[in-house]
């Protein structure tokens, strides 16, 4: 039964990892590609409609989406760490 619990505690960790990222890195290249648009002489009114709107705004949300899936990850590796130093010592 511990076994199990500890597999489960283990892919969550796995699942919050990747989602940190691929959020993480999503938001990356959308601001690569801002900084290249602007690079490239893209007019400011461009970035307020079409796909442009999209690549702007997703920054702004995913960036601190991904550092709540960090501190969600750090939460449940200490809880994990923390039973299995209770099961191992008692």
């Amino acid at each position: 039964m511990p076994e199990e619990s500890i597999v489960m505690g283990n892919r969550t960790e796995r699942v919050l990892a990747y989602l940190v990222a691929v959020v993480i890195v999503i938001s990356l290249a959308c601001f690569i590609a801002l900084m290249s648009a602007v690079s490239a002489g893209l007019d400011p009114r461009d970035f307020t409609s079409g796909v442009w709107a999209w690549v702007t705004m997703l920054p702004l949300i995913s960036l601190p989406i991904g550092f709540g899936l960090i501190v969600a990850l750090l939460v449940v590796s200490a809880v994990r760490r923390s039973r299995a130093a209770k099961h191992a010592g008692g």
